[in-house]
């Protein structure tokens, strides 16, 4: 299709516009630009096979005639009247010049293919006014650095720098930064190096302190742990003991200011007739002590110091009030560790427990009616305080359930606490205490009968024979009186009920002598109910 362009072979190429764009109908004078490629005619010999110089190039609406062909009429002018649209000082299709729809590539200098000859060139032309002076030295082809910020008129493309120039100048350059920061880096490495030690050596650059709560003056509620051990522990003693053949380590707990201890039979017991008693108080005071009396049976005992004043003692409670599940706290030297306080409750009341029996005539044996704790207590507690929460004296800790044994409740035996710990209530300790001190000895109650140890019923049975095959019943004793005889089986003590003779013994020493008893009993498979009035025996 004609569309008013010339025909045949010819170049095309997108050019920067000048200052001042020609019409139309007239040529565009400009200058030979650097890197524009020359009409090429393929199937024409040339002269010499290579391209013609670049100066020798007119460029003329984008055509450059060649060799033997007629110039070109120049295309029609438009139809005169207003543009349809502003005009493009840029020519960008579709409203400029015919060209590509996108923008061409970098431009390249085409060179002939193995020697393609290129067609003559015409005649140069008047050489015309150009912004750009033209380039005496043909550039070579190559893809050249491409400028698309340039100034206007300017080439297209811009000749690199020499060779041989900018790698060498681009290699010292970064041979010297190189260097730069290496050594850089070994100051920096030696900087950190030395702060790192320094910061190693005194613990930091800064002094780094703590936050800490401010010092309070040391008040506790008076009911707590803290408050009850702060009030008893200046009455509470550690006693060392050591007589011919053994020696031991307990706890004890003032009476009176006069220098009263109590503590446990089985704490003074190594130390015999002859042996060494030694207080130490809280503060660390020491003091020798003496033996002022004991009872095995209640497993108490009483010592005494002198020639120590600002003795505080510990006030006494009363055991009857207590109940279970009531907090306590227990103080002792468990292991010789003087001022120990632990802390539990009561866990049960009235507990029938026997302690004792190495000797094996039964001289030893203790009986309590004891409070039940679960206050960890361990060997050196023994005859240390339970305390209630108004820090008084409510039982003497005397025995603990020792896990291995399997030979029920313990005193002063080196098996740790499982949370079964025993006390001697303390008006039973009182009333014995009081005796002690007063004559030396203690008294038990009794009812005068001689039980069978051996019978496995439920009950305790009267026995058959008393001790040198005496009678079992003692004659014008309590239970005589009472119209108890041999084979009897007592149940009840009080409303309590019995299952073994040793529970009949712990009842009955739960009391004072003289104090009126009501027991149930079973005769010929028919129960009865008796009262009578307990007697009085010296214990040992």
């Amino acid at each position: 299709m004609d569309d008013g362009r010339p025909t045949g072979p010819q170049a095309k190429w997108w050019s920067r516009p000048a200052t001042g764009r020609p019409g139309r109908d007239e040529p565009e004078s400009r200058g030979p630009v650097e890197g524009d490629a020359p009409s090429v005619r393929p199937d024409g010999p040339g002269p010499t096979g290579t391209a013609a110089p670049a100066d020798s190039l007119v460029p003329a609406d984008g055509l450059v005639p060649l060799v033997g062909q007629e110039p070109q009429e120049p295309a029609p002018s438009r139809p005169a009247g207003p543009p349809l649209h502003e005009p493009d000082a840029y020519s960008t299709p579709p409203y400029g010049g015919p060209g590509p729809w996108a923008p061409a590539p970098p431009v390249q200098r085409p060179t002939p293919a193995h020697g393609t000859p290129v067609p003559p060139q015409a005649a140069p032309l008047p050489p015309q006014p150009s912004p750009v002076p033209p380039q005496a030295t043909p550039v070579p082809s190559q893809w050249l650095q491409y400028d698309p910020w340039g100034a206007p008129g300017q080439p297209l493309t811009q000749a690199g720098p020499p060779a041989g120039t900018e790698p060498g100048s681009r290699k010292s350059r970064r041979g010297g930064a190189f260097a730069g920061m290496l050594l850089l880096t070994l100051v920096a490495s030696g900087i950190g190096g030395g702060v790192g030690a320094y910061v190693e050596r005194t613990g930091g650059l800064t002094t780094v302190e703590l936050p800490q709560a401010s010092h309070d003056n040391g008040d506790r509620a008076p009911e707590s742990v803290a408050g009850i051990a702060a009030s008893a522990l200046p009455s509470v003693v550690t006693l060392h003991v050591s007589g011919t053949a053994e020696s031991g380590t307990g706890t004890g707990f003032v009476l009176d200011a006069r220098g009263h201890i109590l503590t446990n039979n089985h704490v003074v017991a190594p130390a015999g007739s002859s042996g060494d008693i030694t207080v130490t108080f809280s503060s660390g005071e020491t003091a020798a002590a003496e033996l002022v009396g004991k009872d095995s049976g209640y497993d108490l005992a009483v010592v005494r110091v002198r020639g120590v004043s600002g003795l505080k003692p510990l006030p006494l409670g009363n055991s009857d009030n207590v109940r279970v599940g009531d907090p306590v706290v227990a103080i002792g030297a468990p292991f010789d560790l003087s001022n120990t306080v632990t802390s539990g409750i009561i866990s049960a009341k009235q507990r029938p427990i026997t302690a004792g029996g190495e000797k094996g005539d039964g001289s030893d044996i203790s009986y309590v009616d004891a409070l039940q704790t679960d206050a960890p207590i361990n060997p050196g507690n023994s005859g240390g305080p339970l305390v209630d929460t108004q820090a008084h004296v409510i039982g003497i800790n005397s025995a603990i359930r020792a896990a291995d044994s399997g030979k029920g409740t313990e005193r002063g035996g080196q098996s740790g606490s499982i949370g079964l710990g025993f006390a001697i209530p303390i008006n039973q300790g009182k009333r014995v205490a009081e005796e002690l001190i007063n004559t030396g000895k203690a008294t038990h109650p009794v009812i005068g009968v001689t039980l069978d140890m051996k019978f496995t019923g439920d009950g305790a049975k009267v026995g058959e024979k008393g001790p040198e095959d005496g009678p079992a019943v003692t004659k014008d004793g309590p239970a005589a009186k009472a119209g108890i005889r041999s084979g009897d089986v007592i149940t009840e003590v009080q409303g309590q009920r019995v299952h073994s003779g040793e529970e009949l013994i712990v009842k009955i020493r739960a009391h004072r002598p003289g104090d009126r008893l009501e027991l149930r009993l079973t005769r010929g498979g028919k129960e009865r109910t008796v009262t009578l009035t307990l007697g009085s025996a010296s214990g040992t």
